[in-house]
């Protein structure tokens, strides 16, 4: 009991300083490719990267601890980071305080999620995302993921659209006006740095050297320029007039998004008070015109803003002095850097006073150092049920991919998984995570993979990994201001290149078409539909779970009979001659309210296809369960074969099937005579009756098919 509740203190038995020494140099290993992988994946999920940190902090721990598996690395994930992102945006701005607290909110959520999942032990819930879907979403995911990184490759700037291929088109067209080629050089150069030192050894930390290598030539070679300067240095005509104007365009969203956000309130006040009425009516459709304001508002702020983002100056320096002239309209004799400088035009105000002039290419900037605040996330019940839909995906897919990293570890070092408390582990890793202003993370594939690859004996390992990061939050972040952003969209797109499975189409369609064809069909709908993820999930899970309703309506009804090896097999697949006058029938699946009538179909087919049939033999092997419609659509079938003045009879019966059938009395009015244990038994019997009192010829139903079946002792024919 003790265990089950502190189940890390099973880690303990047998442990020694030589374990210690083994899971302290792989703790350190996986912090080593975790620091930059995680601010990389918070700016993935819209945050600032060193919320990365904070979500690499105190999760790998908690999950650690109680958690099941000893080798599970958790922290920020590719698909979970893109998923909070794509949840989030439509309520707040990407990188705003309001989007970093919904956000941690999230992270909260989803931890609650998973750890009643847990304690209810309501793990398998996690079947409802079949293997195909998952394969089609995950691909998708990767590309999506691997191509919203090529704005930071190239050193562009532009507004994400309603859909991602949209985002993407308007990436190319920055690019092919303006590309900062000393961006796309540390870019390219990580790939090739960390693929290179992959493929010499796994083992060498590729993430880290390619991080402190370009940093390094980052920080020597001014890779970035910026400058803090006022509108009057801008020598360009009306300049002013224009940031106005998106200034105002800003102003405008902001108050009508304060105004919707007012009646929705109001909104919720009078649904409580006074449900559906006239004035309720009134609110909504005032709620639905502000909408409609604020979207041709953002489209007027985003015209504006690609307008100021794709101006280029050239800059003449004197001192700490600057002067901005327009790229193509530098006045003779003015003697400039002959860098290209561009406006930072992000999605708040522009102050006229201190603007961003950026003349190099981004870097991560500063980090606070220091721990997160500690704080419990202000959860409220309206804000828990908005992102409740959202949190579930998270938490399933998560979870899906954290039991299976742990699944494939135990598979080589023989340890026993519980993946109810694998969710409790990874449940508590989002609460407390939350507290530390995490956001929502999951089990790592890569990082799992490092941590075995070092040899951890424990979830020691993970805890040192933890330790490592509270270090470098309290004395090492100021190391990490001159990384590039390229740089870590370079390592992004390294990290879900192995979440690319194409295999995964092909192995699904082999095992059955449909779930090929779900595979595919989920693919497309989140390629198209992102960055709305949910939409993939959703068409993926329904089309699965039709496939399934449709199978359990019309499961497998065969007419049987004898192959070569005198064993029972259907007729029609493997066309086999049957017996004239008895039809073997065998129905494989429970017997339920929405396939009940199906049998009675079937059946009649078969009585159709043989008119001197004068015995139907139910093989019962194949049903596993049965309802009450089930009972009693076979109660009818037995009826109407008996009426029509044909035999029936039963065998191979399970034990649930026969205490529902005594139950309902079913089994007194087929008759004990006409239930058999199995089909030799029923199939002897049956050929005997039929042969009695007959004009059939004795041998055999002229050389009956089923007569080989049996012992010649067990027949008089």
């Amino acid at each position: 009991m003790i265990l089950k509740f502190f189940p890390f203190l099973a880690w303990f038995k047998d442990y020694d300083s030589g374990k210690l020494k083994i899971d302290l140099i792989a703790g350190i290993t996986v912090a080593l490719v975790l620091i930059p992988q995680s601010m990389a994946y918070a700016q993935l999920a819209g945050l600032p990267a060193y919320y990365g940190l904070y979500a690499a902090f105190l999760p790998p721990m908690v999950a650690a601890l109680f958690g099941s598996s000893r080798q599970l690395a958790t922290g920020p994930v590719a698909v979970v980071s893109l998923m909070s992102a794509a949840s989030l945006e439509p309520l707040a701005t990407a990188g705003s305080a309001e989007f970093i607290s919904y956000s941690i909110v999230l992270a909260l959520t989803v931890g609650i999620f998973q750890f009643l999942l847990g304690v209810f032990r309501l793990g398998l819930v996690v079947n409802f995302l079949s293997h195909p879907v998952v394969n089609g979403f995950t691909n998708a995911a990767a590309i999506i993921i691997a191509s919203s990184q090529f704005s930071k490759f190239f050193g562009v700037y532009v507004d994400k659209a309603p859909h991602h291929y949209e985002t993407l088109m308007r990436v190319a067209q920055s690019a092919m006006d303006y590309t900062h080629f000393p961006t796309l050089i540390f870019g390219v150069g990580a790939v090739a740095i960390m693929a290179t030192l992959k493929k010499i050894n796994p083992r060498i930390p590729n993430v880290l050297i390619a991080v402190a290598l370009t940093t390094i030539i980052s920080y020597f070679s001014g890779f970035n320029k910026d400058a803090i300067v006022d509108v009057s240095t801008i020598q360009l005509p009306d300049i002013a007039t224009k940031m106005q104007q998106f200034n105002a365009a800003v102003q405008n969203i902001d108050d009508l998004g304060t105004q919707r956000a007012k009646l929705g309130i109001a909104k919720d006040d009078e649904l409580k008070e006074n449900g559906e009425s006239a004035r309720l009516i009134e609110i909504k459709s005032k709620i639905a015109l502000l909408t409609l304001q604020i979207q041709e508002a953002k489209h007027n702020a985003h015209v504006v803003r690609s307008e100021l983002r794709g101006m280029k100056f050239e800059a003449e320096r004197q001192e700490e002095q600057y002067a901005f002239f327009p790229k193509s309209n530098v006045p003779a004799g003015i003697s400039t850097d002959e860098s290209t400088w561009r406006l930072k035009v992000g999605n708040k105000k522009l102050d006229l006073d201190n603007l961003k002039m950026m003349g190099g290419g981004a870097i991560v900037g500063k980090i606070p150092e220091g721990l997160p605040q500690f704080s419990i996330p202000e959860l409220t019940p309206k804000t828990f049920f908005k992102l409740l839909p959202t949190a579930i995906i998270i938490s399933l897919l998560g979870f899906m991919e954290a039991i299976a990293i742990a699944k494939a570890m135990a598979a080589q070092t023989g340890q026993k998984l519980d993946p109810n408390q694998e969710l409790v582990g990874q449940g508590l890793a989002n609460i407390l995570g939350s507290i530390g202003s995490s956001y929502a993370v999951s089990g790592s594939f890569s990082r799992s993979a490092v941590n075995l690859q070092a040899g951890a004996v424990s979830g020691v390992s993970s805890v040192i990994t933890s330790v490592v990061v509270v270090i470098t939050l309290l004395f090492f972040t100021p190391l990490l201001y001159h990384l590039p952003q390229a740089v870590l969209a370079a390592v992004i797109m390294m990290a879900v290149i192995g979440l690319v499975n194409i295999k995964g189409f092909i192995h699904s369609w082999k095992a059955q078409w449909y779930d090929g064809a779900i595979s595919i069909f989920s693919f497309l709908v989140t390629l198209y539909f992102a960055p709305h993820l949910d939409k993939g999930i959703m068409v993926g899970v329904a089309l699965s779970m039709a496939v399934f309703l449709y199978k359990s309506m019309r499961p497998v009804v065969s007419s049987l009979s004898l192959n070569e090896d005198k064993v029972l097999k259907s007729a029609e697949y493997y066309r086999l001659k049957g017996c004239r006058h008895i039809s073997v029938v065998r129905f494989d699946g429970a017997l339920f309210f929405a396939n009940a009538s199906y049998l009675d179909e079937q059946v009649l087919k078969f009585r159709t296809e043989q008119p001197d049939l004068r015995y139907i033999l139910l093989d019962a092997r194949g049903i596993n369960d049965m309802d009450a419609s089930g009972e009693e659509a076979l109660e009818m079938l037995v009826k109407r074969i008996r009426s029509a003045g044909l035999g029936f009879a039963m065998c191979g019966l399970k034990g649930q099937i026969l205490n529902v059938m005594e139950r309902t009395g079913l089994y007194e009015a087929i008759g004990e005579k006409h239930i058999f244990p199995d089909s030799k038994a029923a199939v002897a019997e049956l050929i005997d009756r039929i042969h009695k009192g007959t004009d059939l010829p004795e041998a055999g139903c002229d050389n009956c098919p089923l007569q080989k079946y049996i012992p010649a002792e067990s027949t008089t024919s």
